[in-house]
């Protein structure tokens, strides 16, 4: 199966329908047996984060201040699972705990790990939006909570186009062009707890350049739906809060790194009247524009 651009190889029968069939850059084996010797490396840890109802913890052998190779690393997710790795090497281990189920445990490793240790590892940079190809282009839609991002991606999908990302857009430089890619065949429309959403059979198969990006703001219901080009700073303060995994240690190299995105990718913003009948001219419109940029 392949995730992310990235070959999985494993002998766990994953409850998934994942691609076998997409491009990948990397391959990464996950392990059912973690090292006594790699466990008892693990000395240091911290809170990571609050998601899907779970606490969080991210361990390593020493006060995070970066990533090195051959440092250790734990994830925990508290009564579920645990995954552990070496830095450089492409393989990844888990334990259950007791709340913890094969199930459970493809969840957390597609949806959550994968983007932290790709980050850590600094493989990919990550972007929180949906992305859909349009005329075989990755346009990617932005928006804060609950404003519009996956019901967007979700109509798209649903009027034939292809899926790149649900949620998470990993993103690398390549030849000058900034490439988007896919990350695994689900979409979450209805955000659930633990859940990747439903399958998607159309879904990208290769790298592209990012064509575009739409920030989506919603207005009045019967106000008049507009694209607006978003320029200069504004598209920095735009796109920054968006970029996932800003640790401290790598900010300067992601500065740069979306500070050249923006000189090279257009922003617009969509002011989104907030009228689920009013979807199929929202689409229409963003299509047609999707076709004059340059």
């Amino acid at each position: 199966m392949i995730v992310y651009g990235t070959r999985i190889l494993t002998d766990v029968d994953l409850p998934l329908d994942l691609s076998h069939h997409t491009a990948a850059r990397y391959d990464v084996e996950l392990v059912t047996t973690v090292p006594a010797i790699l466990k008892n490396s693990i000395t240091y840890g911290f809170p990571f984060s609050q998601a899907h109802g779970r606490e969080v913890y991210l361990y390593s052998d020493r006060e995070f201040n970066g990533s090195h190779r051959g440092q250790p690393w734990c994830y925990e997710v508290k009564d579920v699972v645990r995954f552990y790795w070496v830095g450089g090497e492409p393989m990844i281990f888990f334990e259950l705990d007791e709340k913890g189920n094969v199930n459970l445990m493809s969840f957390w490793f597609i949806h959550l790990l994968l983007p932290l240790y790709f980050t850590l590892e600094e493989r990919y940079n990550f972007l929180h939006a949906g992305a859909v190809d349009v005329d075989d282009k990755p346009v990617l839609f932005m928006a804060p909570s609950m404003g519009g991002k996956s019901t967007m991606t979700d109509y798209f999908i649903r009027q034939g186009h292809s899926l790149v990302s649900d949620d998470k857009v990993a993103t690398f430089l390549q030849d000058g062009k900034y490439m988007a890619v896919g990350s695994h065949p689900h979409h979450r429309p209805y955000r659930k707890f633990e859940e990747l959403g439903y399958h998607v059979n159309n879904f990208t198969e290769d790298f592209k350049p990012i064509h575009a990006f739409y920030v989506l703001k919603q207005t009045k219901i019967d106000a008049e739906f507009m694209i607006e080009e978003i320029r200069g700073f504004e598209k920095f303060n735009t796109l920054l809060p968006n970029n996932l995994y800003m640790f401290s240690y790598l900010k300067l190299k992601r500065l740069k790194y979306l500070s050249q995105m923006l000189n090279s990718i257009r922003f617009f913003c969509v002011r989104l009247p907030w009228d689920m009948e009013r979807l199929g001219e929202v689409y229409r419109e963003i299509c047609e524009h999707s076709k004059g940029v340059k």
